[in-house]
């Protein structure tokens, strides 16, 4: 197979066309990849409440979930988001022979309590005290919650 007459005058590919004179310019050298970012996006987070509430699934599972829950996505997409969080280490494989079966490998208290402690860092500057008055500034706490914090408080000066 003749690829020479898909080559330009510089021996570029013209499919991959790029602006530098280099030989055989890849389409790599088109794009830069974004840093693949270890915080969880929104839809991840979602797939991650679905390991958290029913424990090992697989891909149609999780969609299923998900779509009863509201958020119907298809079945390529979370493939897709599963995938990412296998390449993030928040969920692993658990089988070999389809369907592939995937757990979490991180809790709910872990995911929650790293995110909680990055949005006290980035948005209130590491204090605790600016996110508690944002907290309890917005609305009359219930007897529910009220008693939650005392408790935590009775704990905390033990």
């Amino acid at each position: 197979m003749d690829l020479s007459k898909n080559l330009d005058r510089y021996g570029h590919c013209e499919y991959y066309k790029t602006k530098s004179k280099k030989p055989n310019a890849s389409r790599r050298d088109l794009t830069m990849a974004r840093p693949k970012a270890k915080e969880l996006t929104e839809r991840e987070l979602e797939v991650m409440h679905v390991f958290w509430a029913d424990g090992e699934q697989t891909v149609t599972q999780i969609r299923d979930a998900l779509a009863t829950n509201g958020r119907d996505l298809a079945y390529t997409t979370v493939a897709t988001l599963v995938r990412i969080l296998c390449e993030k280490g928040f969920v692993k494989q658990a089988n070999t022979e389809r369907p592939f079966q995937y757990h979490s490998l991180r809790s709910f208290e872990d995911v929650s309590g790293n995110l909680v402690s990055d949005l006290v860092q980035k948005v209130f500057g590491g204090s605790r005290d600016q996110l508690l008055v944002q907290l309890m500034g917005r609305s009359k706490l219930t007897a529910t919650e009220r008693a939650t914090l005392e408790q935590i408080l009775r704990e905390q000066s033990q």
